[in-house]
C-alpha cells in the first residue's frame, strides 16, 4: 500500500511474493539445490512481511497483530479440520494428547502429525515462524527505530549462540527459536524498507554488502560440506547470510512495473498467487505427494513419457492444487473480510507506484 492518498497495490511486492511462492513449489517438485540458490524464498517472504507489516503498527499496534493473525489461521483451520480426523482414521501409534493437538488451532510450534500427514504438517514450520514475528513485531519495530544496525544483526548473533549451543532450549522449542532467528533479520530489513533506510544507502554500498554477504555464504557452505556435499540450507547461519544478500539487493530498489499490465499473463498469475497466498503454500506438497501416489494406481507409466516420468508427476500435482484453491481458497477471502469467491481470479485494482516514504529519498528506478 502506498503512502497518503494513493490507493493501490505494490506490483514489485506482488511479483516478489509470487515468484518467491512459485519457486517453492518448484523445489519441492523437483529438489534441486539450485533453486534454492536462485532465489532464496523464505528469506523474501518473511522480508515482504516485516515490511507490510510496519505501517499497519502505526496506525494501532494491538489491530495490525490482530489481522495479521486472523488473516493467517483460517486457512490452516481448515487444513486441520481435513488432516487431523484423516491420520486418526489411517492410525496414528504415536498420537499426541488432545492438548498438543491444538497447535493446530494456534501453531506456536509445529503442529504435529503422523507419517502419513507429514506432507501437510511438513510445510507448516513457515506460519509457526511467521506467527512468532508478527507477535514479536512491536517490539522488534520499537527496538529498531532506536538501534536499527543492532536490531538487525540481533537475529543473526543469536543465530549464532543457538547453533554453538544448540540443546539450549530442547529440540521442539528449539526448532521453533532456530527458525525465527534464522529469518528474524530478514523480516527486520522489512522495516528498514518501510522506513526509507535502504533507499538511503548508497547503491554500490547495498551491492557491495549483498555481494559479500552471498559469496560469504556460499563459501562457507562450500568449505563445510555436510553429509550430502554442499548444502546451504543444511547449514542455517551460512543461510541466514545468504538470505540477507538478496534481500538487501530486492528491497534497495523499486522498479516502476507498469509493463506487468501490458503481460496479461504473467499480471493474470501475479494476481491469481498472491490471492491464494496461504492456500497454494498449505496444499502444494500434499498435492506433490498424491501426484507421487497416483502414478503407479493409475499406470501413468503405460505413457510413452521418454523419460518425462517428473513432467506427468509434476502436471497430476498442479491439477491437485488447482482443485484445493479453487475448493478451499475462498477462506482466504473470508479471513481478510472479502466477499468469498471460488476463482482466484479477480480484477486487478490500478496500479501505482508506491510512494517514497516523505523523510527519506526517492527508491532508484531500474
Amino acid at each position: 500500500m502506498a503512502e497518503g492518498t494513493v490507493v493501490g497495490r505494490d506490483r514489485y511486492f506482488d511479483t516478489l511474493r509470487a515468484v518467491a511462492i512459485i519457486r517453492v513449489v518448484l523445489f519441492h517438485a523437483f529438489p534441486i539445490a539450485a533453486l534454492e540458490l536462485v532465489f532464496p524464498s523464505m528469506g523474501v517472504m518473511f522480508a515482504l512481511g516485516g515490511s507490510l507489516m510496519v505501517k499497519s503498527l502505526d496506525r494501532s499496534a494491538s489491530r495490525a497483530v490482530k489481522n495479521r493473525v486472523r488473516r493467517l489461521l483460517p486457512a490452516l483451520w481448515v487444513m486441520g479440520l481435513i488432516a487431523v480426523p484423516l491420520m486418526l482414521q489411517q492410525g496414528w501409534p504415536d498420537r499426541p494428547s488432545w492438548p498438543h493437538l491444538l497447535l493446530w488451532a494456534f501453531p506456536i510450534a509445529d503442529p504435529p502429525s503422523s507419517e502419513f500427514g507429514y506432507p501437510a504438517a511438513g510445510v507448516l514450520w513457515y506460519l509457526v515462524t511467521y506467527l512468532w514475528l508478527v507477535l514479536l513485531s512491536p517490539l522488534l519495530l520499537r527496538l529498531y527505530r532506536r538501534w536499527n544496525l543492532p536490531t538487525v544483526l540481533l537475529p543473526l548473533f543469536g543465530l549464532m549462540l543457538l547453533t554453538a549451543y544448540p540443546n539450549t532450549f530442547g529440540e521442539t522449542a528449539g526448532w521453533v527459536v532456530q527458525n525465527v532467528l534464522a529469518f528474524g533479520s530478514c523480516w527486520v530489513l522489512g522495516f528498514a524498507h518501510r522506513e526509507g533506510d535502504l533507499a538511503k544507502l548508497r547503491p554500490s554500498t547495498v551491492l557491495s554488502l549483498a555481494a559479500a554477504c552471498v559469496a560469504g555464504a556460499l563459501g562457507w557452505a562450500y568449505l563445510h560440506p555436510g553429509e550430502n556435499g554442499i548444502d546451504l540450507t543444511g547449514i542455517p547461519v551460512a543461510y541466514t547470510v545468504f538470505s540477507i544478500g538478496f534481500v538487501l539487493a530486492l528491497l534497495r530498489w523499486s522498479p516502476r512495473m507498469e509493463w506487468l499490465a501490458r503481460v496479461r499473463p504473467i499480471d493474470g498469475l501475479v494476481s491469481m498467487v498472491n490471492n491464494r497466498a496461504v492456500t497454494i503454500y498449505l496444499w502444494h506438497n500434499v498435492a506433490i505427494t498424491i501426484a507421487v501416489m497416483l502414478f503407479d494406481p493409475l499406470e501413468l507409466w503405460r505413457i510413452p513419457t521418454q523419460g518425462l516420468e517428473d513432467v506427468v508427476d509434476f502436471s497430476i500435482a498442479i491439477t491437485a492444487l488447482a482443485v484445493a484453491v479453487l475448493a478451499l481458497g475462498w477462506v482466504e477471502d473470508l479471513a481478510a473480510r472479502r466477499r468469498p469467491r471460488l476463482s482466484p481470479f479477480v480484477k486487478r485494482p490500478e496500479l501505482q507506484q508506491p510512494a517514497a516514504p516523505s523523510h527519506a529519498p526517492a527508491p532508484v528506478a531500474v
